[in-house]
Parts: C-alpha cells; sequence; structure tokens
C-alpha cells in the first residue's frame, strides 16, 4: 500500500542520515589522530566526499597541522568544498595571531584562485614578520593581484628586498618576475639602496626578469659582483 511505501522510504532516509552522521563524526574526528597517516587518509576523504560540516574543522585543522603533507592535502580537500562556504572563513584565518593560521589560509586563497580574496591581501600581510607568512603572501598576491593593480604590488613588494634567507629572497624574485615588465620602476629605488644586499637582490631580480633561464643562484652572484664593481651603473655601460 502507498503508507506502507512511505514508511519504508522514511526508514531508509532515517537511516542514510544516519549513515552521513557516522561519516562526518569520523573524518572530524580522524583529523584530530596523532598519527600524520591518518590525518592526510582523513583530509583525503574530506575532499575526496565534500560535506559543508567539514569546512570549519579542515581550516581550523591548517592552523595547527604540523605536517607539511598533511597540510596540502588539507587544503586540496578545502578547494573541492563550494567557495562560498570556504571563502568567508579564509578570510577571517588571514587576520589570525597564528602565523601558520595566516601562512595556511593565504596558501589555500592561492589555490582557490578568486579575486574576491584581493582586499585581504593587505600590505601588512605582505610585510609580515615570519618570513613564511609573508612568503605565502606574495605568492597568493600575485595569483589574486586584479588587472591594473600590478605596479601597486610591485611596489609594496620591493620594499622587502634584500630580506631574509636565500629561499626567501629567491621567493620574492620569482613573485615579481611573475609580474612582468611592470616591476621595472619598482626596482629602481632598491637598485640604489645603501643596503649592498638590496641592491644585489634588485638586481638579480632584474636579471631574472630578463633572463628567466639565467637561475636565482648566478643571477645573485652576478649582482653581487656588480655591487662590488661600483653598483648598477655598471650593469647599465
Amino acid at each position: 500500500m502507498p503508507g506502507q511505501d512511505t514508511g519504508a522510504d522514511t526508514h531508509t532516509d532515517t537511516e542514510t542520515h544516519r549513515d552521513t552522521d557516522t561519516d562526518t563524526a569520523r573524518v572530524l574526528h580522524g583529523l584530530e589522530d596523532s598519527r600524520p597517516t591518518v590525518r592526510l587518509r582523513t583530509a583525503m576523504a574530506a575532499g575526496t566526499t565534500p560535506d559543508p560540516r567539514f569546512v570549519d574543522k579542515l581550516v581550523e585543522r591548517c592552523a595547527v597541522e604540523p605536517e607539511f603533507f598533511v597540510r596540502d592535502m588539507l587544503t586540496w580537500a578545502l578547494t573541492r568544498h563550494p567557495v562560498s562556504l570556504t571563502l568567508p572563513v579564509l578570510l577571517r584565518e588571514v587576520r589570525s595571531e597564528r602565523a601558520r593560521a595566516r601562512s595556511q589560509a593565504l596558501h589555500t586563497l592561492s589555490k582557490i584562485g578568486d579575486r574576491r580574496a584581493w582586499p585581504a591581501i593587505t600590505r601588512t600581510l605582505l610585510t609580515d614578520a615570519d618570513d613564511e607568512v609573508a612568503r605565502t603572501a606574495w605568492r597568493a598576491a600575485v595569483v589574486l593581484v586584479p588587472e591594473g593593480e600590478e605596479p601597486a604590488l610591485a611596489t609594496v613588494l620591493a620594499t622587502q628586498l634584500g630580506r631574509g634567507d636565500r629561499e626567501t629572497r629567491l621567493s620574492l624574485s620569482r613573485a615579481l618576475v611573475a609580474l612582468g615588465e611592470v616591476i621595472v620602476p619598482a626596482l629602481g629605488p632598491a637598485m640604489m639602496a645603501p643596503d649592498p644586499g638590496v641592491r644585489a637582490h634588485a638586481l638579480a631580480t632584474r636579471r631574472l626578469l630578463r633572463d628567466p633561464d639565467a637561475g636565482f643562484g648566478f643571477a645573485i652572484e652576478e649582482a653581487k659582483r656588480i655591487v662590488v664593481l661600483g653598483g648598477p651603473g655598471q650593469e647599465e655601460r
């Protein structure tokens, strides 16, 4: 009878709902497991079968996850969820007091690639005291910058020339070079800076812009020689 069929359907729906709740609880619990392999598999499961209930927990875990490969899977899982759900949470996270939270949120925003996130890439983030946060902000900025805003971004990035270790400087040079010829005016003041490290970094970045195949190591060593010999004027001759 029709009534019996309806009852059976209701029973099936209830069972399905319970199974879904169990799966969700398993994922939320698995992200807290002490074993990195379990957290990795759990993050993969969360991306394979997206659920709005996962979003907050995935973002929360990004802020504290110590393993890079797990964080990368968490980011992938977030990209599998609707932007309407992930974007507001990530925009809040880039203002976190925790450096890892800011860094991973920026990384995830760069992977999502939605330019509505651009206003969140502030000068404060681009000059963040934490090198990893700053590096991630540079990469995200290059992905998200709207057309016409590249020169202003280049000007801010150029203020960071000479900063940090080799990897940090390489990250900055790559970000600048990705913006193209618009960076040339921004490099000018840095190439005349009193600090020889800043001058060398600016010169190396311009060399990479002109010859991307040169390699950063070669470009920076050549730039150092130019600085020792008398500054950027030597290269212009």
